[in-house]
């Protein structure tokens, strides 16, 4: 009975721990990690632990960056009168390559989900509601999910009491899609389109 080799199993399981990383993918990349020269391979898990070490959520919109105050917060030509709430730093990346949008953003990372133990307490929800000074929109871009929904629907009754307008993107987007996956021209007009919530 040939003898597992440990390491190797264990790469390829970290691997599949990936989101839509099945175990054929996982093994490609295992064994293309293995063919790498050790300088390489080197570089790869020094990239990897530069990534945990200094990338941090920025200290007012929870994107993430690798100072305090990511880029985007800290541009002065940005509109600082429109928020844009997403679920996941990829969903600002998705928005900004309309060239669309020229507001700030605010990053849940993730949506309220009761039946998988996601309350407010574990979004960024509480530090949306301390920037909002000087905030006449709030734009929930949250995917059009089920969670997504009712995410925006939460914070959205959050917000009337304050007087602030609240929009949600228009239904262009396919219902149940995630923002990341959306065409450009698409997202466009979903952001066109919004509509108060």
């Amino acid at each position: 009975m040939a003898r597992d080799i440990t390491a190797l199993t264990k790469l390829i399981e970290h691997f599949q721990s990936f989101p839509g990383v099945g175990n054929k993918s996982a093994q490609r990349m295992a064994f293309a990690v293995m063919n790498m020269d050790k300088n390489r391979a080197l570089d790869f898990a020094n990239s990897i632990m530069e990534v945990k070490k200094t990338v941090q959520k920025c200290k007012f919109c929870c994107n993430l960056t690798d100072r305090e105050i990511c880029d985007i917060c800290d541009d002065s030509s940005r509109d600082k009168t429109v928020i844009c709430v997403v679920e996941d730093p990829r969903d600002v990346t998705a928005i900004e390559n309309t060239n669309n949008y020229k507001g700030l953003y605010h990053v849940l990372h993730g949506a309220l989900s009761p039946l998988n133990g996601i309350g407010p307490d574990d979004l960024t929800i509480g530090r949306l509601l301390e920037r909002l000074d000087g905030v006449k929109e709030v734009i929930m871009a949250t995917n059009l999910t089920g969670e997504g929904d009712t995410t925006a629907t939460y914070i959205s009754r959050l917000l009337k009491p304050l007087g602030v307008k609240t929009t949600r993107l228009a239904y262009g987007m396919p219902v149940g899609a995630n923002l990341e996956y959306a065409d450009i021209v698409t997202l466009s007009k979903a952001m066109e389109g919004r509509s108060e919530i």
